[in-house]
């Protein structure tokens, strides 16, 4: 009986451990990001596809709004850091501000969030 007890306390241990190792491994991925650096602001409340400008793009980040990378397929990708206390993003992405990009680097997920801890950026083609 006890016997039995320890075997499924066991087995449940080892698919809960199992699959926390499984979520982690998944959020903290390699990924590669195409899109656009636009302002987080506008990516939102005026659900832009592409921005509006350059300059738009550079006013609103120079005024503190966070630059994020909108990736073709609409998701937003939150530029992030990886060290404590954390640095902003946006110094790295205002000369792609307004433009498209490739980014490389680590994806976390988070409550429906992408954020992107960037290791390589470029700029990209545009798109047509």
């Amino acid at each position: 009986m006890i016997s039995r007890r320890l075997t499924l306390a066991f087995t449940s241990l080892t698919v809960v451990l199992g699959s926390c190792l499984l979520l982690s491994a998944q959020q903290h991925r390699s990924i590669s990001v195409e899109g656009y650096v636009l302002d987080s602001a506008c990516a939102f409340t005026k659900n832009l596809e592409k921005p509006i400008s350059p300059e738009c793009a550079l006013s609103c980040a120079k005024a503190g709004s966070p630059l994020v990378i909108l990736s073709d397929d609409g998701s937003i990708y939150w530029p992030i850091g990886d060290t404590t206390p954390a640095i902003g993003q946006n110094k790295r992405l205002m000369k792609f501000a307004g433009g498209r990009v490739v980014a490389k680097g680590k994806l976390y997920n988070r409550g429906g969030s992408h954020a992107l801890v960037i290791e390589q950026i470029s700029a990209a083609p545009a798109k047509k």
